[in-house]
């Protein structure tokens, strides 16, 4: 009890000291008065998303606010202009990631191990360079060809797996999409692919999809460190699932591609570009090489959940589907599987894929300060961590009309050409954009294309979706599927 009591008064003279700094800062950002030791985290938890409740406190405080998160003050930016300031014009200010205790159990330790939740540095910049060509394919070259090869060969397997469930009666769809999202990664940044039936590749396909719904969620421990005793159990959870992965990709894919690389011959494949990589350049290791790959690989969860997204905006609004099994009829004639050659021909399902991810509002990962730097006037400190809202980007009036209803032809010009507006930046925008984002629409217009080709889609009863995340939990929903009778 002793104890206990005097946490709580050094947590509070913490808390007043942080309180007197900020408020000596001239011209910061407004915000709601923090409580001690929590901030502002009670306010957060009034909503379904704390995407909803920035979206609220901007009402009330401006479209850039701040707000105390515990220990760590934030600044929520809420329009387009603050956004593209955070992101682009002043990008090299606002390049560093969030220092949460979670982010360094996922990658061994140390999150600048990840890509997506480093710190910008140099050497990070060299490993998108390397991963660039592969992951982000352009239309006419032969990565682009390899992807609607790969995507064409695993749909056969996939339809295949499809077969040996029963029909018109609520099946657990979600592993097997994320199976063939996975081998569809795997067989084309690494040359191979793993059996459905293989125990370690579902094992590890599973922790991938935990992985991805746990980055897409918030702990009051990432912004009270000093709970994490009572998070030791999580900790050591998340820890164990991506050791298991490293391991299975060091052992069932890298050390393969060692016994069998050639380095006087092009690279097969992005991992032998990695490697060969880690014998040109001094300022790469191990470390960077399987954390890189496995960032990569694990690119396979975001398409699984997108599909599984898409399927609840299909189920929920059968029309949709209507017109997307027509678009998929008149390009195939029915006498072949559609192909990643067909989606500039079937606009239609391709917009439906961008009001998924509209509505579902993907968040955006937080930015912190590198520097001390200004935002539209406002004084923001080094070591601030800076929420991009996309959520209101996605779902204010300001930029869509009737932004509660699902509407693809919204993405569609007047001539049926699929067109994004300039306010639509699901993956990010700037030198942190999400460099894996087209193979992202790629695979995913394969499977929803294919599956809507073959069957109709229902589920029983509501399905619920949360607001803010493109994640759905790894037991999700059932999905009926009835064979097409024409």
């Amino acid at each position: 009890m002793i104890a206990l009591v005097v946490l709580c008064l050094v947590l509070l003279v913490c808390w007043f000291r942080r309180k007197r700094s900020r408020n000596d800062i001239l011209n910061y950002p407004p915000g709601p008065k923090p409580w001690p030791i929590i901030g502002s985290l009670h306010l957060l938890g009034q909503h379904s998303s704390p995407f909803e409740a920035f979206t609220v406190l901007s009402r009330i405080y401006g479209n850039i606010f701040s707000i105390n998160l515990g220990s760590t003050p934030c600044v929520v930016v809420n329009n387009l202009d603050l956004i593209k300031e955070v992101l682009i014009t002043k990008g090299g200010d606002f390049d560093s990631r969030p220092d949460f205790i979670r982010f360094h159990m996922l990658f061994g330790g140390n999150r600048n191990n990840s890509l997506a939740l480093c710190d910008w540095s140099d050497l990070q910049k060299t490993r998108r360079s390397i991963a660039r060509t592969y992951c982000s394919p352009r239309f006419t070259s032969l990565q682009y060809d390899m992807v609607a090869n790969v995507g064409t060969d695993e749909i056969t397997t996939f339809l295949h797996e499809i077969q040996k469930l029963p029909v018109n009666t609520p099946i657990n769809i979600k592993p097997l999409v994320l199976k063939a999202c996975a081998n569809m990664f795997t067989q084309y940044m690494c040359s191979t692919s793993f059996s459905y039936d293989d125990e370690e590749f579902r094992k590890v396909v599973r922790y991938f999809d935990e992985i991805f719904w746990e980055i897409n969620q918030g702990y009051a421990v990432d912004f009270l460190p000093w709970l994490l005793p009572f998070y030791k159990n999580h900790m050591k959870k998340i820890s164990h699932w991506s050791s298991e992965i490293r391991q299975f990709i060091l052992g069932r894919i890298i050390d393969d591609h060692r016994a069998t690389l050639d380095y006087n011959s092009p690279p097969r494949d992005f991992t032998d570009a990695l490697l060969m990589h880690l014998e040109e350049d001094p300022n790469m290791n191990w470390q960077h090489i399987i954390f890189e790959l496995e960032d990569f690989i694990g690119g396979h969860s975001a398409v699984g959940n997108l599909v599984m997204m898409t399927l609840v905006s299909l189920i929920q609004h059968p029309h949709v589907a209507k017109r997307v099994q027509k678009e998929v009829d008149e390009i195939t004639a029915n006498s072949r599987a559609p192909s990643l050659l067909d989606k500039s021909m079937m606009p239609y399902t391709e917009a439906v894929i961008w009001e998924t991810l509209r509505k579902a509002s993907s968040p955006i990962v937080p930015h912190v300060s590198s520097t001390d730097t200004e935002l539209f006037g406002f004084n923001i400190p080094k070591g601030t961590m800076i929420f991009i809202n996309n959520y209101d980007l996605n779902v204010s009036s300001d930029y869509w009309e009737n932004p509660n209803e699902f509407i693809p032809e919204r993405f569609l010009s007047a001539s049926g050409n699929v067109v994004k507006p300039n306010h639509f930046i699901p993956f990010s925008t700037g030198k942190r954009t999400c460099i894996g984002q087209r193979l992202v629409q790629c695979f995913s217009f394969i499977i929803l294309a294919t599956l809507l080709q073959k069957y109709d889609l229902t589920a029983e009863g509501k399905i619920d979706v949360k607001p803010g995340c493109v994640a759905v939990p790894p037991d999700c929903f059932k999905v009926i599927l009835s064979p097409r009778s024409s």
